[in-house]
């Protein structure tokens, strides 16, 4: 099932809003690309319970779920159902 354009760049927002991170693609790899390291993997999960209400359990905790944006977008999807946005995070980045 393809995921929303709109949650993915949500998704992407919190990359460049909040973590100050500008990533590629939707595709690029984090992991390898060096932009996703501990304390930010934390804060995304954070801002993930914040702006989408997503609980994130151990068995989601796999890394291929956030090894894109793509992906951490239908981890999202598959998770919730989206509220609505929150303030300071744009959809456009």
């Amino acid at each position: 099932m393809p995921v929303d354009a709109d949650l993915t760049a949500r998704v992407s927002a919190i990359f460049s809003e909040v973590l100050h991170v500008e990533v590629a693609s939707t595709e690029t790899d984090l992991f390898e690309a060096g932009l996703l390291d501990s304390l930010a993997f934390v804060e995304l999960l954070l801002q993930l319970e914040r702006v989408f209400g997503v609980t994130t359990s151990l068995e989601d905790l796999e890394l291929d779920n956030f090894r894109t944006i793509a992906r951490i977008a239908a981890l999202v999807s598959s998770s919730v159902t989206l509220r609505p946005r929150v303030v300071g995070i744009r959809a456009s980045a």
